[in-house]
């Protein structure tokens, strides 16, 4: 497995694996629409304040790393944060330290921003990004920690979309029901990609934390181009919590796996 490529699905994944998706790949639209349309969450789901989800990471059966993914309201907000540290294989190849810190609105799901912290082999940077609904941008903002160099890009977005810390949250703020789908668009600085969302099948996982039973849900970028770049399914607890408790990205070089500890 490249070492950059590791570090980087190591980081994202855990936050949403969706930006493996989102990164370099032309936006596609609703023609009825023109874009998706990010959804309130249902009546019956609840944000899970202060809970706090460890997950152990696995490449082809060996330990990979470790992550973790806490949300708490903060204000009239949201706040995801997220981590990833490689260990095992990956982290003797590949120093990996990063944190994610979103926020959105609780009410409509849009995001706010995303914070970045990135510390992968060599490369130090801080990331911020912010999306403005109303004038349909996003702003990002990098420094690069090493060399002192920065820069600001701004891009177009349909207006309201999902962050790549915050999307695993909004597909479980949704009714799953095997069958249904759901499409989002996902904003990570860059071009604004589609994801679709299939709730595939209800499945009995057994993972560090106990047994449960989950709906498997299949997640990718909603254009046939970029869905050759990887596939993502979440199993969510089969209650009204929708609780994430194993995540597996499967591309070109092998399998991930996040089983909740």
């Amino acid at each position: 497995m490249p070492k950059h490529t590791a570090s980087r699905l190591l980081a994202l994944l855990l936050a949403s694996a969706f930006a493996l998706a989102a990164q370099n790949v032309p936006p596609q639209t609703n023609i009825s629409s023109g874009a998706p349309a990010i959804l309130s969450p249902s009546p019956a789901y609840k944000f899970p304040n202060g809970q706090v989800f460890n997950y152990a990471v696995e490449w082809r059966l060996f330990d990979a790393g470790i992550a973790t993914i806490r949300m708490d309201a903060a204000g009239r907000e949201q706040r995801v944060v997220a981590t990833a540290d490689a260990r095992g294989v990956v982290g003797l190849l590949y120093h990996v330290h990063d944190r994610f810190e979103s926020f959105f609105d609780p009410a409509t799901n849009c995001s706010r921003s995303i914070e970045k912290k990135t510390e992968e082999g060599f490369r130090r940077l801080e990331t911020n990004i912010s999306f403005d609904a109303t004038r349909k941008k996003s702003l990002l903002r990098e420094k690069n920690l090493r060399s002192n160099e920065s820069k600001s890009v701004e891009n177009d977005t349909p207006g309201c979309v999902k962050d790549v810390a915050s999307a695993v949250f909004y597909i479980a703020s949704q009714p799953l029901m095997p069958g249904a789908t759901l499409f989002f668009s996902l904003n990570d600085g860059g071009k604004t990609v589609d994801v679709k969302a299939t709730a595939e099948a209800r499945e009995e996982v057994k993972v560090p934390a106990g047994t449960f039973k989950t709906i498997r849900v299949l997640a990718a970028a909603a254009s046939e181009s970029a869905r050759n770049k990887g596939q993502v399914w979440i199993w969510y607890t089969d209650d009204a919590r929708h609780l994430p408790v194993q995540m597996r990205a499967r591309l070109f070089w092998g399998t991930l796996t996040f089983r909740l500890k």
